[in-house]
């Protein structure tokens, strides 16, 4: 078993972008081996399972994709009673449920509030209520009744919560270089996804983690002699049906592994695998849970909801 890690070491910010705009399939362009012997796995080249790289001053930010937050792992709903958000069931394997959650829908609402302000001129909202403890984090957008991918970026540094939401926020909505900024006429049809990054622990080798439960960061040494990273976050393998080598095969190629991949390898390959806590509101879900704390004075954030209409 891997020994664990509270948080991830300190590192410049790795920022994440999920690459799920539309599920591949195990047929294709890439290599998948099995000892010496190649099969195919997608994203080998120039597809959406391509890294990227963004660098932000003196932090460098790697973007790298993730399949995560699809139309099956929404997991808060309406309170039609109330106008409240209320949380579903987690995903299996997501989270500790011995503990409470630190993830709360209230998050997500930040983030839209983020997201609307700036977009329409506002200043920033007010700083929200939910704790600010440091947590690596990913924010996600997705759009439409298929939930199309239309940003998501996060990154494995700890950040408090309250800034670190606000600038990836911003970031995954306007900033992720698969996709134009998100506009006005969007914010109707948005989802927001906000996951928090936990349990970090060094595996023993790169089949120390279990599909559906964990998500995985593997760091590697390319054909020209570079150091590399990529990471898929835990719902991702079970997304698609990967078993571990398949999914271990598909994250090399994302990273821009482009030689034959081998079982010896696979076996230098430096893994760190990880948990998540994660909550998907919807903006009408938002504007209902900003209306009904409105209309009980409870609302603390700015309220603009004549621009929503």
């Amino acid at each position: 078993m891997g020994k664990r890690r509270c948080v991830p070491p300190l590192e410049p910010k790795l920022a994440a972008g999920c690459c799920g705009v539309k599920k591949p399939k195990l047929s294709g362009s890439g290599t998948h081996s099995h000892g010496n012997q190649s099969t195919t796995v997608p994203g080998s080249s120039s597809g959406p399972l391509q890294n990227h790289q963004h660098v932000d001053g003196s932090s460098g930010r790697e973007n790298v994709s993730d399949l995560t937050l699809g139309p099956g792992n929404s997991i808060t709903r309406m309170n039609p009673a109330s106008g409240a958000l209320s949380p579903l069931p987690r995903p299996n394997g997501t989270a500790n449920t011995a503990k409470n959650l630190v993830v709360t829908a209230e998050m997500c609402c930040y983030c839209f509030d983020v997201l609307y302000c700036h977009l329409y001129g506002f200043p920033q909202p007010r700083l929200p209520r939910f704790t600010n403890d440091p947590y690596p984090l990913f924010v996600t957008w997705k759009t439409g009744r298929d939930k199309r991918l239309r940003g998501c970026i996060g990154t494995f540094s700890a950040m408090n919560l309250h800034s670190g939401l606000r600038e990836y926020t911003l970031t995954s909505a306007l900033k992720d270089s698969r996709f134009p900024p998100l506009t006005r006429e969007e914010l109707p049809k948005l989802f927001c996804s906000v996951s928090l990054l936990t349990n970090f622990e060094d595996a023993s080798d790169y089949l120390d983690w279990e599909v559906g439960v964990h998500g995985i960061r593997i760091e590697f040494i390319n054909e020209k002699g570079v150091k590399r990273t990529a990471t898929y976050l835990p719902e991702v393998a079970k997304e698609q049906d990967w078993d571990q080598i398949q999914t271990i095969d598909s994250l090399l190629r994302k990273g821009g592994f482009k030689a034959p991949i081998t079982s010896e390898f696979r076996k230098t390959i430096k893994l760190t695998r990880y948990r998540s806590e994660k909550v998907t509101i919807s903006y009408a879900e938002h504007i209902a849970s900003r209306q009904h704390c409105f209309q009980n004075g409870t609302l603390h954030a700015p309220p603009l909801y004549n621009h929503y209409s």
